[in-house]
């Protein structure tokens, strides 16, 4: 059963009373991303989907505070009014992991989720201005402030994010926002192979266009979304006259490839994986150099069953291959080795998920700052036990 919890003082409460038991507590609120990470190992679920309130909202100073359990579509609609948006494009997770509820900001916060235009507009992290937290004793604790030029103190916000709420429960968020898109535009090449249409994207990016995304679907994803083809997809957006001049800059630096635009717009599906959503095998999320990718993908096809699309210009690739046994999870880190770079197990079974690392396993120096890190904001290990490692 799970308590759903409307207060910070609830918050501080339940867990200064389980760290007094040293009774483990699983923290959630809208519930759709809780098959992200390992399985957590809790005797008492709690939820914050009560704190759903607006602290702070200054449209001038494109600044919002608002509680961890306010949705992501209540929020959309509020800064919609002003006419502006979340930079960093959170993606939605329930298709994919066959979840329900509604995604919550402090859920996108705690597993670090940044859609396609992290690219240009950075990931959240990067717009968090400031955040509240309860620690594993039941401290409440403050980083940073609600204006973008506050650089007082340690910056634990960033620190939080992506720690999947193991080292305290987040209530509060402090966030920067952007004006909203006016003219939203998809640049389309077909029927690349998947190197050359990393070649593409870098050579896109090299440009100084202001691209917000940059994806490319092999032909089967590309199926998937309706298209007949591999698709090479580039994402302008700004005002009228400036999406079209980058647009003209765009197709004058690709002149070796047809470039054309679409009426469609595919990045929600790509910024959700809504193309390995339905069926019941393995997906893991790896980062890498995108010049790397290609290959990576390459010697992974060779070795089993797998299917794999790029997001952020070839640096994000999304891959599905058989569930069974260990997930291929010692081919894929094997693969990604020699570049340095990390594989995440997005989507598996909880007996899988227990078994294999589900994270990138850190270097020695740095598994012991975790440790030291994790004892000192949670030191009896009551916060969401087991979720990022045994």
């Amino acid at each position: 059963m799970t308590e759903i919890l409307d207060s910070e003082e609830a918050v501080a409460s339940v867990i200064r009373e389980a760290s007094a038991s040293g009774t483990p507590l699983e923290l959630t609120a809208g519930g759709t991303r809780r098959g992200l990470g390992r399985p957590v190992q809790a005797a008492r679920t709690v939820s914050l989907a009560g704190l759903t309130g607006v602290t702070l909202y200054e449209p001038g100073e494109q600044t919002l505070v608002v509680q961890a359990g306010a949705t992501i579509a209540s929020i959309r609609e509020m800064l919609d009014g002003e006419n502006q948006q979340l930079g960093f494009e959170p993606p939605d997770h329930r298709a994919l992991l066959g979840s329900s509820g509604e995604p919550t900001i402090g859920g996108a916060v705690a597993v670090a989720a940044s859609g396609p235009r992290r690219l240009r507009a950075g990931a959240v992290r990067d717009a968090l201005l400031g955040i509240r937290f309860v620690s594993g004793t039941g401290e409440v604790l403050s980083s940073g402030g609600r204006v973008m030029k506050n650089v007082t103190g340690y910056d634990l916000a960033k620190l939080q994010c992506g720690a999947y709420g193991t080292l305290g429960a987040v209530t509060e968020i402090g966030l920067r926002v952007v004006p909203k898109i006016e003219v939203e535009k998809t640049l389309a090449i077909v029927g690349l192979s998947d190197a050359e249409a990393v070649a593409a994207m870098a050579a896109a990016m090299k440009t100084p266009t202001d691209i917000t995304a940059a994806a490319h679907l092999p032909a089967w994803a590309a199926k998937e979304l309706g298209f007949g083809d591999a698709m090479t997809l580039l994402r302008v957006e700004g005002f009228e006259t400036q999406a079209a001049y980058r647009i003209a800059r765009l197709k004058d630096a690709l002149a070796g490839h047809e470039v054309g635009e679409i009426d469609s717009d595919p990045w929600p599906a790509i910024r959700d994986a809504m193309m390995l959503a339905g069926d019941d095998r393995a997906v893991w999320r790896l980062s890498v150099k995108p010049t790397d990718a290609p290959g990576i993908v390459a010697a992974l096809t060779d070795q089993m069953q797998c299917e794999a699309f790029y997001d952020w210009a070839g640096g994000l690739v999304w891959l599905a291959c058989e569930a069974a046994g260990d997930a291929h999870h010692s081919a894929i880190r094997a693969a990604i080795a020699p570049g340095g770079g990390h594989a995440t197990l997005i989507r598996a079974s909880d007996t899988t998920r227990a078994a294999v690392p589900v994270f990138q396993p850190e270097p020695a120096p740095i598994a012991a700052l975790t440790r030291r890190i994790k004892d000192t904001f949670d030191p009896k290990g009551v916060l969401n036990p087991g979720r990022m490692r045994g």
